[in-house]
């Protein structure tokens, strides 16, 4: 091309912004629309075929027999409030422990001290997902340290181990990380002048924690919910490794309907739930503004 042709082309795309950002975003977009949108196209359908239950072949014809057996049956149902019911209870006990967190890492704490809390957010990032769960799963266990150490105060062992009680305390773990960021995040951009005028006007510091402080990093709580509840509803590991015989998770009886039943279509149709679910939670999240947090 030569310079001259450069120097139109260079000049059309300074008169029309728009024309940038389209070829800039026109890569990535078309990848996220074949591998994500186009995946999530598919999984749909597929909810909406059929097994032949004699040749176990997939018959292609539309019905909704696959969503009308999650409705109907009291187990599948059971399991899918269990599993958002976990995934809710984790996500507000994260909350209820990164806002003091983050609180006193951003408005309390020295340079230094904040340094080594954020490092200290991170470093369970770092390890394994699984070495995690392993752990916890040695802890919780009949004969782990946590029994051990209520033995020897003389409270008696707990047996909390392989249970609803495990996965909560184990998933509110996982995720804690991630609803301490955006909640700090959120935090540090509190102006000072909004908590100074609150205290001059004569409001504790309850009072100016509930009106003032609390409506400004909302935003980033919906925020690190989103990680926290879309993780959980989505998880199946953790359900296997320290849930008990009624801890079943949706992602569970998603991966028993394809890697031993090979009901695919029903599979599809119960991986749906979650993919709602979380479709309804971000339009509310996004009423809060919370993608501004992130």
């Amino acid at each position: 091309m030569s310079s001259t042709a450069r120097g139109r082309v260079s000049a059309a795309m300074f008169r029309r912004p728009w024309l940038r950002a389209v070829l800039l975003l026109s890569g990535p977009g078309a990848w996220f629309v074949l591998i994500y949108l186009a995946a999530l196209f598919l999984l749909f359908l597929s909810a909406l075929w059929t097994v032949d239950p004699l040749s176990g072949k997939i018959v292609h014809s539309w019905t909704v027999d696959n969503f009308k057996q999650l409705v109907e049956t009291p187990a599948y149902r059971t399991i899918a409030l269990r599993t958002i019911g976990i995934a809710a209870a984790a996500t507000v006990t994260d909350a209820v422990l990164a806002v003091p967190f983050a609180l006193f890492a951003a408005r309390i704490a020295p340079k230094k001290l904040q340094a080594f809390l954020f490092v200290a957010v991170l470093v369970p990032l770092w390890s394994s997902y699984l070495v995690r769960v392993f752990a916890w799963r040695l802890i919780l266990s009949k004969d782990g340290i946590l029994n051990w150490s209520f033995e020897q105060v003389g409270l008696g062992a707990v047996n909390i181990g392989y249970s609803n009680w495990a996965m909560w305390i184990v998933f509110s773990y996982i995720w804690l990380p991630f609803m301490i960021l955006p909640v700090w995040a959120s935090v540090e951009r509190v102006p000072d002048s909004f908590i100074e005028a609150s205290a001059d006007l004569g409001a504790r510091a309850w009072r100016t924690f509930r009106t003032v402080v609390f409506p400004l990093i909302l935003p980033g709580i919906v925020a690190g919910s989103i990680f926290t509840f879309s993780l959980t509803l989505g998880d199946f590991i953790t359900p296997t490794l320290v849930g008990g015989a009624g801890s079943t998770f949706i992602g569970n009886v998603v991966y028993q309907e394809v890697g031993i039943s090979n009901n695919v279509p029903f599979a599809a149709a119960f991986a749906s739930v979650p993919l709602i679910v979380m479709g309804i939670y971000l339009m509310i999240a996004k009423r809060m503004g919370a993608f501004e947090a992130l």
